[in-house]
């Protein structure tokens, strides 16, 4: 967070330990009523009414899906890019409905198949689910040519944007989305706990006879340090020429490989090395002075797994960086590697050795896709 920021949150989190919240809402009232939602508003291109805060992106989705009215007739389409808590939110959906939950085929260069949904959509496809950039890496869906293709239909259209929004533009109207939720934090560079939802009217018409939009609230305080997050945001110009910088230190890297599928990417980029795994190269990274993040297969379980994937390293470019930093990590990531594999100390070999354990059963394993995502059908259950 910049210093700013923080300083606001500190203010008001010691305001409320002291006076306690409700005296803090009534001091904040104009920010947490007004504020928040005309610079929401001005950066998701949304009429200021459609916007509310809440706790988090993966919390709107999941609050507003265990409240959709949906048969058992109904479709539901997501992704392989979907992440793990909206695909619990998504089976949670199913078992209460008993809907039926499809995933979108991807063409073979990893964009969404839109001819595919053209093909399948009808009336009978209630909800469809697309991450705007997904976590696990930075391709970036076509949003827009979703909506344009879902427009003329029944169905209910709902965008994660927590890893687009702050590094590309986002207009909701242009997505024609109902729902878009997104986090303060990343891109932002707001404080934890804290998150917001546009819902269109439509969503709040389909949700008023039950109970309306169910999505609790952050804290004050961090409302109030978001808020000061997006008043000292400025339009940063994409981050095409630095990302893709970026994506050409990791492959000047020896061992490295991208994980970039699709053709348009954002200013993530996720990569992995053939022998170092990616908690080494990311502390060996921080030990340099470059800061990155590391991601799971579990993050993204339909689509990392499936290229054997078990752990990445994630680095983003920010508004604030520049040429600079980009072969600061470049040399740091070429030492890192350098190291090699840490040596093993030696362990002494035991004068008895114990009784064999015997294994426990393993679990269930976790329903997979069935198939590989191209084909004539409708999409494939999960």
């Amino acid at each position: 967070m910049p210093a700013a920021v923080l300083e606001v949150l500190t203010e008001w989190t010691r305001f409320e330990d002291r006076y306690g919240p409700f005296e803090l809402e009534a001091r904040l009232d104009d920010v947490l009523n007004r504020e928040i939602h005309e610079r929401l508003a001005a950066l998701l291109g949304a009429p200021p009414g459609d916007t509310v805060v809440c706790t988090g992106s993966a919390d709107a989705f999941a609050a507003v899906l265990s409240r959709l009215p949906l048969d058992p007739g109904d479709r539901v389409w997501t992704t392989l890019y979907e992440s793990a808590a909206n695909l619990a939110a998504l089976f949670a959906l199913r078992a209460r409905t008993r809907c039926r939950l499809e995933v979108v085929p991807l063409r073979p260069d990893g964009d969404l198949d839109l001819e595919w949904m053209a093909r399948h959509i009808g009336d009978d496809v209630a909800l469809v689910c697309v991450p705007y950039v997904p976590a696990s890496c930075g391709i970036v869906n076509p949003v827009e040519d979703v909506g344009r293709i879902l427009a003329p239909h029944r169905c209910l259209y709902a965008v994660d944007a927590s890893y687009a929004v702050g590094q590309l533009p986002v207009d909701v109207a242009r997505v024609g989305c109902h729902l878009l939720t997104a986090d303060g934090w990343r891109f932002l560079r707001g404080p934890q706990s804290v998150g917001f939802a546009c819902a269109a009217p439509r969503l709040r018409q389909v949700l008023a006879p039950h109970g309306g939009l169910p999505l609790a609230p952050p804290p004050g305080a961090a409302v109030a340090a978001l808020n000061k997050a997006l008043a000292l945001r400025t339009p940063a110009p994409a981050p095409e020429d630095l990302a893709s910088r970026l994506r050409a230190a990791v492959e000047n890297t020896p061992g490295t490989e991208l994980i970039t599928p699709g053709r348009v990417q954002s200013g993530i980029v996720t990569f992995r090395h053939e022998e170092l795994p990616a908690a080494l190269v990311r502390r060996r990274l921080a030990d340099r002075g470059v800061v990155v993040g590391k991601t799971v297969a579990q993050e993204t379980p339909l689509y990392l797994p499936g290229r054997g994937v078990v752990t990445a390293v994630r680095a983003s470019v920010h508004p604030d960086n520049s040429a600079e930093d980009i072969e600061r990590f470049a040399d740091a990531l070429q030492d890192a590697v350098a190291e090699g594999r840490p040596r093993l100390a030696r362990v002494p070999r035991p004068l008895f050795t114990a009784p064999a354990v015997r294994a426990v059963p393993s679990a269930p394993r976790v329903p997979a896709v069935v198939g590989s995502g191209a084909g004539e059908r409708p999409g494939d259950g999960i």
